[in-house]
């Protein structure tokens, strides 16, 4: 499998509208550029990951106008696509920071809700519902487990994907620049310890005056940084063995070891 992830800098001055128009642009560019068969898009880039003031006022419904042109570009590019997160209004008026997956029909594969949200007693922590579902997107080389930014430090999570089949894992993230060694670290730790690949891509620029991390990277299943970008706008691609994780798990059985487990609702 050949993946790309797309880091893209978040510039408070361009509207919504004027955004979503150019990363449909850059994954059709890409797409014909690197031919992946995979494309992976950041957290929230709509709004920026830290504008909390945008998320009632740009959130939108699942099948909204993020839906529509994500659906298009994955049509029209003939790939997957993960369309990182959009803050999402349900039925009822409640927000979450919901991922889509676009299979390349253009059809969505999967969606999630953004389990573990960032802030404590504030942000995305009190705006955002939280999610309660573990999510896999299984494509016809492999099962894909989905994870958003904070999700990262939470290993339990990563385990019960693991138990319901995942070999890969794609979190899109806005990364803080100060916290940008965790960010590294964490990828590398839920690659080594689920002998998994992580494919974790994040944002540059500055969101509501935080300076984003970058460096999005690819991480192999023995913990091996594959590629990583840099701060601003930047284009991963790499080419995945994807035998490499049965491989790895069958070499260092450390999976079968286990003797705790968690009990998650999982679909």
């Amino acid at each position: 499998m050949r993946a790309s992830l797309i880091q893209i800098a978040v510039d408070e001055g361009e509207s919504v509208n004027s955004r979503r128009s150019r990363v449909s642009s850059l994954v059709r560019e890409v797409a014909g550029r690197e031919r992946p068969d995979l494309v992976v898009l950041p957290e929230l880039w709509t709004t920026g990951a830290f504008a909390y003031e945008l998320f009632a006022s740009e959130a939108e419904p699942l099948e909204g106008a993020t839906y529509e042109a994500m659906a298009k570009a994955a049509s029209d590019a003939g790939l997957w696509l993960h369309a990182g997160s959009i803050p999402e209004r349900d039925a009822s008026g409640d927000l979450y920071n919901t991922s889509l997956v676009f299979s390349p029909e253009g059809e969505l594969a999967a969606s999630y809700r953004k389990i573990h949200r960032f802030g404590f007693d504030k942000g995305e922590a009190v705006l955002m519902g939280a999610g309660s579902e573990l999510v896999t997107v299984r494509t016809p080389d492999t099962a894909i487990g989905l994870a958003t930014c904070y999700d990262l430090r939470f290993p339990e999570l990563f385990r019960g994907l693991v138990d319901a089949g995942a070999e890969m894992f794609v979190v899109p993230a806005g990364w803080p620049a100060r916290r940008r060694e965790h960010w590294t670290l964490f990828a590398r730790a839920r690659a080594v310890e689920d002998q998994a690949y992580v494919l974790a891509c994040g944002t540059g620029g500055t969101h509501a005056d935080v300076p984003q991390a970058g460096h999005s990277v690819v991480v192999d299943p023995w913990g091996e940084v594959l590629a990583e970008a840099g701060d601003g706008e930047e284009v991963l691609t790499v080419d995945l063995d994807l035998s490499k994780v049965a491989a790895t798990r069958e070499q260092f059985p450390a999976l079968k070891d286990r003797l705790l487990g968690m009990d998650v609702p999982r679909r």
